[in-house]
């Protein structure tokens, strides 16, 4: 298959910008795989489709300030884009600078509060890792106190604008628990409290997973053919907890609903063996259409870009053509689109 099937028009104006007044005010688009039927809908709606004994699965990771400035010891500006934490002073990271970096190139990192410069950070280049870099801090940090406090939310690059004080909360859902990502998991960001009480007045139980999600989301796919493009890798971690209430929810006949792709990629890759186990380690999966689903019955989810690995993904659970049928409509309706955007349901 080529990548280029999987394409789709889209207006820039229905690229989110920012985030709806409230959580739960989203637009939710409700496909039914069997019978290829759409409805339209606001995202409480989702109560109405979702039954006693389904199991609800989040991704709990959190957002962490993971876009920094700084300079080189040479005076020219850098913009490091972390991927992941290696230690409490070593970091995997993106760099944007006008010419490539070399081992022991020192950085000093800090944050501007207009043009003042405050809060220096020392580092220095460890190593070249393919696009990614291996930094170090002089000393060992603590990342809540030092280096955290350095950083801005790293909002996607289509969202066209800074950072403004909002986002830090919005650009995180309210069950976020464990530091690591550098991007949302944004179908989670749908959620609110009064959500999430109605989901359990109901008997829809819910459980979470973590899966740090990395830098390399925003990488845009540069194989001609989907079969040659291969995967970033990142850390997921799986509970015995979470193995028992899937296994108790599918014997008793409920669903696996994951909240966003990257619930639906640790799922999956967990149960690669055949049953799902506990894990605490990396995957590369790489799901599009023609995959076996071993564990998800359906998904919560945004709306992905053209071209994508996560529409790649959703169209694996029915079909290319009903999933871009389904992208044309939302078009057409004008649904908001991506990390601040609307919703959508496969079923």
């Amino acid at each position: 298959m080529r990548i280029s099937e999987f394409s789709y028009e889209l207006p820039e104006n229905l690229i989110a910008q920012y985030p709806t007044k409230k959580r739960s005010d989203s637009r939710l688009l409700c496909l039914n795989t069997s019978s290829a039927e759409i409805q339209h809908r606001k995202f409480t709606d989702i109560l109405n489709f979702l039954h006693s004994g389904d199991l609800l699965v989040f991704n709990d990771t959190k957002v962490i300030p993971a876009r920094f400035l700084g300079e080189k010891e040479t005076g020219g500006k850098i913009e490091l884009l972390i991927e992941r934490l290696l230690s409490n002073n070593r970091l995997l990271v993106q760099v944007k600078s006008s010419k490539p970096l070399r081992s022991e190139t020192r950085l000093r990192i800090y944050r501007k509060n207009t043009e003042i410069i405050e809060d220096l950070l020392d580092a220095f280049v460890v190593a070249r890792v393919g696009v990614f870099y291996i930094i170090q801090f002089d000393e060992n940090l603590k990342l809540q106190e030092q280096l955290f406090i350095h950083g801005y939310v790293p909002l996607p690059p289509y969202i066209k604008r800074s950072n403004d004080s909002k986002d830090m909360d919005r650009y995180q859902t309210i069950y976020a628990e464990n530091d690591g990502a550098v991007a949302a998991p944004t179908a989670g960001l749908h959620f609110d409290e009064k959500l999430l009480a109605d989901l359990n007045l109901k008997g829809i139980d819910t459980e979470f997973l973590t899966l740090h999600v990395g830098a390399g989301t925003f990488q845009p796919i540069r194989a001609d053919y989907v079969e040659e493009h291969s995967m970033h890798a990142e850390r997921m971690i799986i509970s015995d907890r979470l193995c028992k209430k899937v296994n108790e929810s599918k014997a008793a006949g409920g669903r696996i609903v994951a909240v966003g792709t990257t619930t639906v990629r640790a799922l999956e890759s967990a149960a690669r063996g055949g049953d799902l186990s506990s894990v605490d380690s990396e995957t590369d999966i790489f799901i599009y259409p023609g995959f076996r689903f071993q564990i998800v019955d359906a998904l919560i989810t945004n709306f992905h870009l053209p071209e994508s690995s996560l529409l790649m993904l959703v169209s694996a659970l029915c079909s290319k053509s009903m999933i871009l049928d389904a992208y044309n409509e939302a078009v057409e309706k004008k649904y908001r689109f991506f990390s601040y955007g609307d919703a959508m349901f496969i079923y």
